[in-house]
């Protein structure tokens, strides 16, 4: 339902947006023209202001009617999708292929689609077979028949759902969560959240749900793992330090958290577009595709140095070129940390290991250090995965081996 009460149509705001973007595009295209002809007259002279008066006027009126059309297309658009009758309520998150478009629509602007309260942004619940499943006992029963006193919730990455959990399966489609089922009686529970939005946003609405999710469980919870593919480590260790700080009952019941590819230093992609951002932004010709980038999501900005906390951006400003430190954030007591940390060569010492790490997320970042920051993971509690990239972590024969050994020793004493 939206914000007036009404069913939620995916496939109408969809339109809705890609008309709107259509409309944008035109506009940064005018920009872009108009900073190089204003740079070529201007190197011409007074000579050139005719021919310059009437290319501005022929422009402006193309630009114009190219933006005046798309909307009216929009119009029309929208007005046969108000009037079909839309299976399952226009909803394409539900659908085979939709999730997939919908997690990349939301890592890129899930944030601003939450502020506009459209009917893309998803805000994060348990999800079965595609559909949410409500925190209610009734509801949690029958999506789980079978359900366990011990819990592992599986959080997916930036712009992705929780189906990424089903890349690269085993044989019969075998995931991590069902061969811990098979082989320690868990209980897999896959949440689905707005991955655009800050960390530490996600982090106190992950430690809200958790909360409705053991209070509405089919039998008494013992013990809850969290297991996190790259984003979702953060978001997780967020979740654990919002909890905490407020007392829930479901951190009592953490005994593992574990990073699968977690960039608890920051990742270089979005380092990268930062800077490239305030670059772009230093002349007009470019400028268009600045404020491009800057349209980047809350949460890809919280990963240029894996911030947790409301106060690492909050009352800041984004596109500050030196941002101040993140605050660190101590490790959950009584629960063991693991991580794991993939390098696309064999070695993680490898030059190209060292650059590349897994394509995403550098190894050090992964393994909670480097020069200036320091996680207090244990050694033993970590691996390093050679000869794999960033998506090889959602299901690897390696990694579930470690994943199952880490799941299955109780927690050692209180880390860091």
């Amino acid at each position: 339902m939206d914000a007036a009460g009404r069913p939620a149509d995916e496939t109408r705001a969809l339109s809705r947006l890609a008309f709107e973007e259509l409309r944008g595009a035109t506009s940064g295209v005018q920009e872009i023209h108009c900073a190089i002809a204003e740079r070529a007259f201007g190197a011409v002279g007074a000579g050139a202001v005719p021919a310059r008066a009437v290319h501005d006027a022929v422009a402006t009126g193309v630009y114009g009617a190219v933006r005046g059309v798309t909307g009216l297309l929009g119009v029309v658009a929208d007005a046969g999708l108000r009037r079909r009758r839309p299976s399952d309520g226009g909803r394409l998150s539900s659908s085979p292929r939709g999730p997939v478009a919908l997690g990349a629509l939301g890592g890129l602007i899930g944030d601003a689609l939450e502020r506009q309260g459209s009917d893309l942004q998803e805000p994060m619940t348990v999800r079965a077979g595609g559909r949410v499943v409500p925190s209610d006992p009734a509801a949690l029963r029958s999506a789980f028949p079978q359900a366990s006193p011990r819990i592992v919730l599986f959080l997916h990455g930036l712009m992705e759902t929780e189906l990424a959990w089903r890349l690269r399966a085993g044989p019969e489609g075998a995931t991590y969560g069902h061969r811990l089922a098979a082989d320690l009686d868990c209980t897999p529970v896959y949440v689905r959240y707005n991955s655009g939005r800050h960390i530490s946003e996600n982090g106190r609405s992950l430690a809200d749900l958790l909360e409705e999710l053991l209070d509405g469980w089919p039998t008494d919870v013992e013990q809850v793992a969290l297991v996190g593919h790259s984003m979702g480590g953060l978001v997780a260790r967020s979740a654990c330090h919002h909890a905490s700080r407020r007392g829930d009952r479901w951190v009592r019941r953490v005994r593992h958290v574990v990073s699968l590819g977690s960039p608890h230093m920051g990742a270089p992609l979005a380092q990268g577009v930062h800077w490239a951002s305030a670059g772009l932004d230093l002349v007009p010709e470019t400028r268009p595709f600045a404020a491009f980038l800057r349209r980047r999501s809350a949460g890809i900005r919280d990963l240029r140095q894996g911030s947790l906390v409301d106060e690492d951006w909050r009352d800041c400003d984004p596109d500050a070129l030196r941002a101040a430190a993140c605050r660190e954030l101590p490790l959950l007591e009584g629960a063991t940390h693991c991580f794991i940390a993939a390098t696309i060569t064999r070695r993680a010492a490898h030059p190209l290991g060292r650059l590349l790490g897994d394509c995403l997320v550098l190894e050090p970042s992964a393994s909670g250090r480097d020069r200036t920051r320091r996680i207090p993971f244990r050694a033993e509690h970590g691996m390093h995965l050679g000869g794999a990239h960033h998506l090889a972590l959602l299901n690897h024969p390696a990694v579930y081996q470690r994943l199952r050994e880490w799941l299955a020793t109780p927690p050692a004493a209180a880390e860091g």
